[in-house]
């Protein structure tokens, strides 16, 4: 819909249509926005813990649906279990990441990480492309069915991936306020120095964080896979959403990535119904730089 169709859209007789159609826009946004949540939730507590800019994430992202395509279309698991495997070892490749790729440099100028990380994207892009080649692939799934209420549909995988994301965040929340490890890895985001004295394995806790932020982006990776496709190009893309959400919630900050990736994906389809979808990926970056215009560090983040 352009927006030169808007006003003649929004005529008072339509107005059942209208509510009909923001409910669905509103569903979808919900969608998109718990895959940003899961997405932004890795990038966020690496960097609070490293104030690494990881933007290999993404690939990391791309590599957990990829595994779960294999170990759903050639093992023959379903796709839960398959995702769950995907988890697993997305999480020690994010281990393997941190350990090869950043810990020489934790000490070094942040270009250096930074750098690294883009090189790093660009490896495992190129490896997938070589295993996998450059077309899409979806992942399948026995979750075609459409639940409908009225004139609004939704189709059951989604919901599922709604529901994914809230259990998980919920038990990434009470992990990190409840455990041991979890007020280690609080600490260590707060002040890295005074973990160190008090004794806190900051190995440990660098490695824990990379595998549960990876771990969570082959969850993305697994359901939009299913949902839309997986192929090699798309951790640049994806790794682009992430940071955007990241920053218009907060640098650091988990609450800030939840929040944020709500608002990008509720605003991502609103503003596909309201003006038209050839802009759905520019709604992300405006209202970013328009939060930022009045509040630099993000909704949730603390002033230096």
């Amino acid at each position: 819909m352009s927006f030169t169709n808007f006003r003649s859209w929004a005529k008072p007789n339509k107005g059942g249509m209208i509510v009909t159609e923001l409910v669905q826009q509103l569903l979808n946004g919900l969608v998109m926005g718990s895959y940003y949540v899961l997405i932004a939730i890795g990038l966020s507590i690496v960097y609070g813990i490293l104030g690494i800019s990881h933007f290999a994430h993404g690939s990391v992202v791309m590599v957990g649906g990829y595994i779960t395509f294999v170990v759903v279309s050639r093992i023959g698991l379903n796709f839960f279990a398959a995702m769950l495997v995907s988890m697993v070892l997305t999480a020690l490749l994010g281990i393997v990441i941190e350990r090869v790729a950043y810990r020489p440099v934790r000490n070094a100028p942040p270009i250096n990480a930074f750098i690294i990380a883009l090189g790093l994207g660009m490896i495992i892009d190129n490896v997938m492309t070589l295993i996998f080649g450059p077309d899409q692939v979806i992942i399948p799934n026995p979750f075609r069915s459409v639940i409908s209420i009225g004139n609004v549909h939704i189709a059951v995988l989604r919901v599922l991936m709604i529901i994914c994301c809230c259990v998980l965040v919920a038990v990434l929340l009470a992990f990190m306020k409840y455990t041991v490890m979890g007020k280690a890895i609080r600490a260590t985001s707060q002040n890295r120095e005074a973990s160190l004295i008090m004794g806190i394995n900051i190995n440990v806790v660098t490695a824990i964080v990379f595998a549960l932020g990876s771990a969570f982006g082959a969850v993305a990776g697994s359901f939009i896979g299913a949902l839309f496709a997986v192929y090699p190009s798309m951790g640049t893309f994806t790794v682009q959403k992430g940071f955007a959400v990241l920053i218009l919630g907060g640098l650091g900050s988990v609450p800030g990535a939840i929040a944020g990736g709500l608002i990008i994906g509720i605003t991502e389809s609103l503003g596909s119904m309201l003006i038209s979808s050839d802009y759905k990926d520019v709604f992300a970056f405006v209202i970013m730089i328009a939060v930022l215009m009045f509040k630099p560090q993000g909704l949730f983040g603390g002033k230096e």
